[in-house]
């Protein structure tokens, strides 16, 4: 019996594998539209909008962790990548200015992120 499916599951993979990249799309375009069109038949957007004005309150509540993870996060690897700076420059290393940029852009970007990530869930600090 696996065998029998086994062998129907390659016949399948077959005649999908020889319909064309662009019958398959409007195949998958048809049937979105088609999904599209009943849920706006609905009328009735209360209960979606709604729903959706509670995630954004949910989500905003998180906001103020994230910030302060991401400066967590910042400040060990502004550590680690001073160990690191150190043990480079103590070994005579060629690249340690690489290794200082490094640290310093992935602390920017961090801080940046920081920054940024309440200004993007449009809450004003």
């Amino acid at each position: 019996m696996f065998q029998r499916t086994k062998r129907m599951c390659r016949k399948a993979m077959g005649f999908i594998n020889g319909i064309s990249t662009k019958v398959k799309m409007l195949a998958i375009m048809l049937l979105s539209g088609t999904t599209a069109m009943a849920q706006n038949s609905a009328g009735d957007y209360s209960a979606g909008t709604s729903a959706l004005s509670t995630v954004a309150e949910e989500i905003a509540k998180y906001v103020p962790i994230m910030v302060k993870l991401c400066y967590a996060i910042a400040g060990v690897v502004a550590i680690v990548g001073a160990i690191s700076v150190y043990i480079a420059m103590n070994n005579e290393e060629q690249d340690v200015k690489k290794k200082i940029m490094m640290v310093v852009g992935a602390c920017i970007f961090l801080i940046a992120a920081a920054k940024a990530l309440p200004l993007f869930f449009g809450i004003v600090a």
